[in-house]
């Protein structure tokens, strides 16, 4: 991989797990209440819109590279988000990490090092 492509699959990465991080965030406030209610004041708050930018961002960020590489071996890379939005979500929200879940996670990680180490 060129350092062109590396650097856009590290900034989708980056834009996409704090995206999803930001939007847990602004869904998550017990003060935001029930029912339609509820998502009007999510949609007031700051954190929905930078979730929003993070996803945009992550959108152009996600073309140039897969305008890049073969769209297969984008979407195994790309996979890996999965993994960093599991561990950042235990380490930011406490969410548990079961058995099955740390086995998921391997077995990504190693289909993405394969993917990633073919050239």
């Amino acid at each position: 991989m060129t350092p062109l492509v590396v650097t856009l699959w590290i900034l989708n990465l980056l834009f996409d797990s704090v995206g999803q991080l930001i939007f847990k965030a602004a869904a998550v406030d017990p003060k935001l209440g029930e029912g339609a209610g509820r998502w009007r004041r999510m949609a007031r708050r700051p954190w929905l819109w930078l979730g929003i930018g993070c996803y945009v961002l992550e959108f152009v960020l996600w073309l140039a590279f897969i305008s890049l590489v073969p769209l297969s071996d984008g979407v195994l890379l790309g996979s890996i988000s999965i993994v960093v939005v599991m561990l950042l979500g235990r380490v930011f929200f406490r969410e548990r990490l079961t058995p099955m879940r740390v086995l998921g996670i391997l077995l990504v990680s190693l289909g993405v090092g394969i993917v990633g180490l073919k050239g």
